[in-house]
């Protein structure tokens, strides 16, 4: 998938030099994300845990791979160790990896598979921001925590009940911590992807309409023509505002 065009904008190495870890980085935001931060000079180690996929593309943009489940603690400091092997500093830390819920009412919610979700959305993201702001508080230079959350945690009947409040619980944590790491020079943010057309929701999509050939365009179509616009939660030495730079 491409980025819009606003994402485009980057100057040319503009990232140059800068070290960043992105989990869930295989495919979809992730990987978009991992080839736009390469070609603006960044060095990138991409956490996931599709092996196949992760490794072809880190091979394809010259950056390193490791197998990353987030909701294991000690995978996520595995990969944060990784950037500070191979490049001596983590800048940019895009905890990015998440997974859909299944629908249903809320009167069937399957607790088992709901505690699963819970501990790759919001377990995992605790251990990029802690492990990452580890690293960068260790570094002494600052640095840029990019969540990714949803507007479905903002707008109901959007998600599962499940997926919503996961989404919601990153703008809880993202702004919790932005509170704490701002005297560290470390920004704290999140995007809340609207209608993207990753694998993730063409497959829920698929579910819902009880169709196979769902397509991307449809997905697209469905959500709206500004349904791939990025909303931007943004903290900044613990005040929030609507502005600002959650790479650099």
């Amino acid at each position: 998938m491409e980025l819009d065009g606003n994402a485009n904008r980057l100057s040319a190495k503009r990232l140059m030099g800068k070290v960043a870890v992105i989990t869930g980085g295989a495919r979809g935001i992730g990987a978009a994300t991992a080839r736009l931060f390469a070609e603006n000079g960044a060095h990138v180690v991409i956490a996931d845990i599709l092996d196949e996929l992760g490794s072809s593309l880190a091979d394809s943009i010259g950056c390193r791979y490791i197998h990353c489940d987030v909701a294991k603690e000690d995978d996520v400091e595995s990969a944060v160790q990784l950037a500070l092997t191979w490049k001596g500093q983590l800048d940019i830390m895009f905890n990015n990896a998440g997974i859909g819920g299944t629908g249903g009412s809320i009167t069937n919610q399957d607790m088992d598979k709901t505690k699963v979700l819970f501990a790759i959305n919001v377990n995992g993201m605790i251990h990029g921001i802690k492990h990452a702001a580890r690293a960068m508080i260790m570094g002494r230079k600052g640095g840029s925590i990019i969540c990714t959350s949803s507007s479905a945690a903002n707008m109901g009947g959007l998600a599962s009940h499940a997926y919503s409040s996961s989404k919601a619980a990153v703008l809880g944590i993202m702004r919790s911590t932005a509170c704490e790491l701002g005297e560290h020079g470390i920004r704290v943010n999140c995007v809340s992807p609207h209608g993207v057309p990753t694998e993730m929701l063409v497959n829920a999509y698929r579910k819902f309409l009880g169709r196979m050939d769902v397509t991307p365009e449809e997905v697209t179509t469905i959500v709206g023509e500004k349904g791939s616009l990025l909303t931007r939660e943004s903290s900044k030495h613990g005040r929030c505002d609507a502005s600002g730079d959650v790479s650099s």
